[in-house]
């Protein structure tokens, strides 16, 4: 039997509901540029603030077992299906590292509790060879509470978590990253440009929310 949901539960669904439901406001015009991330932005750390909601009670980090830099990344809105905002809480062991790699939509992350590096980088080359590519990190922010980034469709970032404690972040992308399969990775020792959701991604969690 289905349990009824518990007063947090139902407050914490109201709330991510809410909180999609103004963001999608925010897009209607078409493709977010810089501005409209930044308004995104500050929308979604309205929510970030509300810890109670976000535990590692509800939303566990991989076990220690599972290694160095694993990671657990959950569905915030999976019943809203694979054709417009996702929302992910992304929970992930220090010592996780991605490739480079871009998203092909906008994408905004900010932090519940834990810190992640991320670098920005530019591409030094022509972008004419498809197979590879040059770049240098432009910059670098560490995303915590009170820090978020965000990212338009071509921007190219890796994450490095650091500090003792796993993160908890939220991760919102303009379509699902299972439907982003055009994305690019950079192998960072050679600049091999590879499909990044082919050789990088793994499954999402749904979460019970």
């Amino acid at each position: 039997m289905t349990q009824a949901p518990t007063a947090l539960q139902s407050e914490r669904r109201q709330a991510i509901d809410e909180t999609l439901a103004d963001v999608r406001q925010l897009v209607a015009g078409g493709p977010p540029d810089r501005s409209v991330l930044a308004a995104i932005t500050a929308r979604l750390e309205r929510l970030a603030a509300h810890a109670d909601w976000f535990t590692r009670a509800d939303f566990p980090p991989p076990a220690a077992t599972e290694g160095v830099g694993a990671s657990t990344r959950y569905r915030l809105n999976a019943a809203d299906g694979d054709d417009g905002l996702a929302l992910y809480l992304n929970s992930i062991n220090p010592g996780k590292t991605t490739w480079p790699h871009n998203h092909t939509t906008w994408a905004v992350i900010v932090a519940v509790q834990g810190e992640e590096e991320n670098r920005v980088y530019a591409r030094t080359d022509d972008g004419r060879n498809p197979d590879h590519a040059q770049l240098e990190v432009a910059r670098e922010v560490t995303v915590r509470p009170g820090t978020p980034i965000a990212f338009l469709p071509d921007d190219i970032h890796s994450i490095h978590v650091k500090g003792s404690e796993p993160t908890l972040h939220f991760h919102l992308y303009g379509l699902p990253l299972e439907r982003l399969t055009d994305r690019i990775g950079i192998e960072p020792e050679t600049g091999k440009v590879v499909r990044y959701n082919a050789s990088q991604l793994k499954p999402s969690e749904e979460a019970a929310v």
